[in-house]
């Protein structure tokens, strides 16, 4: 082993007071930054600054605002049974039938008169054939003049057309 050894220097630390000093400049600078840039990204807009209008509040106010009344599905008793003819044949089909009406009032009318609604949407069906019902276009016209036939039947004793829409939910053609 060599004779030298190791000396080593010490360094002399900071005073405790000088420390102190440079960690509060060091704060202030950061509590600085930081509300400049809250001031400037979310500083005050002149909405923030604007005093506030009075609105009355009222009973219908707090209500949600609906377009139109709630929709409500009124369903036929039984399925419609009837026999379409066509291609040299006829065929028995089955139908379910569900009318949209919109509100508490419409479907009260409607329920009272479901045989004027039936006798209305059985004699559309009954016009229809074969060819009719196997397309698509055929179901969605035939669909259109059950309304239009319920429609026309409830403004003769209602005043008015309550049903919306006439929904095919069951269909069945052997």
């Amino acid at each position: 082993m060599s004779d030298q050894s190791l000396q080593l220097e010490e360094v002399p630390k900071a005073s405790t007071p000088k420390r102190w000093i440079i960690a509060g400049i060091a704060a202030s600078v950061l509590i600085g930054v930081v509300v400049v840039l809250w001031l400037f990204l979310w500083g005050s807009s002149d909405e923030a600054q604007k005093p506030a209008a009075k609105t009355e509040i009222t009973h219908e106010s707090l209500e949600p605002k609906v377009a139109q009344e709630a929709a409500d599905y009124v369903p036929m008793p039984r399925p419609f049974l009837f026999n379409a003819t066509g291609d040299g044949r006829t065929r028995l089909v089955q139908i379910k039938v569900q009318l949209l009406v919109r509100g508490r009032d419409n479907s009260r009318i409607a329920r009272k008169h479901v045989p004027l609604i039936e006798d209305a949407i059985l004699t559309t069906f009954s016009r229809a054939s074969i060819e009719q019902l196997a397309t698509l276009e055929g179901k969605e016209q035939l669909r259109n003049e059950a309304l239009q036939g319920v429609q026309s039947a409830l403004s003769k004793v209602e005043g008015r057309s309550v049903v919306e829409r006439v929904l095919f939910t069951g269909f069945v053609m052997q």
